[in-house]
């Protein structure tokens, strides 16, 4: 079941177990050697979410996030070098004003993702947001501030984290981060307005095929979709 945002004050201190620590030293012996194919082609990586934080789950996903808009070829080359299987190729929009990503799909739960036209500022912040880690954070075994799908400001700990609620308190955890009040305060609206009608799903989704590069099937949405040939040429 999906984490469900907190909309009342609520601090604790959670300490972390011995599988939990086993569990975050796996996920991220598993990212690191993506993350390092991918800088030995300088593509600059960061992983984001949970396995940034550290609060992981059994159902944590790997996000791996490029934010320079790298060339579709020199990401897929690194992967190809580094022998580390693709297992889908994805075009994302999750809605009409959001840039358009592309995703690589290595396994069900591991993936990395790029824009393929310019980010806002919100857009870039989100995964500030989330907490974001570098490849030298995870092999120094560095864990980052970040907020959860709960809207709870996850804060490491040597033992586990503390947790608190971040509405009412955006200002605050817009400084705590690094990022502007208006990032924090449209993950809150998104992630309230979910819990309130549920996941809507993303506004555009469409898996290449063997022989079709990002481009083809970007410009070919283009062509079709007037929302998409929008947003390629605006940056709002």
């Amino acid at each position: 079941m999906a984490k469900k945002p907190l909309k009342r004050s609520e601090y604790k201190e959670v300490t972390y177990d011995a599988k939990h620590w086993a569990l975050l030293d796996k996920l991220r012996e598993k990212t690191i050697p993506i993350m390092e194919a991918l800088e030995e082609a300088n593509l600059e990586a960061i992983v984001h979410g949970s396995i940034a934080r550290g609060d992981v789950g059994k159902r944590s996903d790997i996000d791996i996030f490029l934010s320079n808009q790298p060339s579709t070829f020199r990401v897929e080359a690194a992967l190809e070098k580094a022998h580390i299987n693709i297992n889908r190729r994805l075009l994302i929009q999750a809605t009409p004003t959001y840039a358009m990503k592309a995703h690589i799909e290595i396994d069900e739960n591991m993936g990395v993702s790029f824009p393929l036209m310019n980010l806002r500022t919100v857009e870039r912040e989100f995964y500030r947001f989330g907490g974001e880690a570098t490849l030298e954070d995870l092999e120094n075994d560095l864990r980052v501030v970040g907020v959860d799908k709960r809207l709870m400001l996850i804060e490491p700990t040597h033992e586990g984290h503390k947790e608190n609620t971040i509405v009412g308190h955006e200002q605050h955890v817009a400084k705590l981060l690094g990022v502007s009040v208006e990032t924090v305060l449209d993950r809150v609206h998104a992630l309230l307005r979910r819990d309130e009608v549920g996941r809507t799903g993303v506004f555009l989704k469409k898996e290449l095929v063997e022989d079709e590069t990002f481009e083809m099937a970007l410009n070919q949405l283009a062509k079709r979709n007037p929302a998409v040939r929008r947003r390629l040429t605006s940056l709002f």
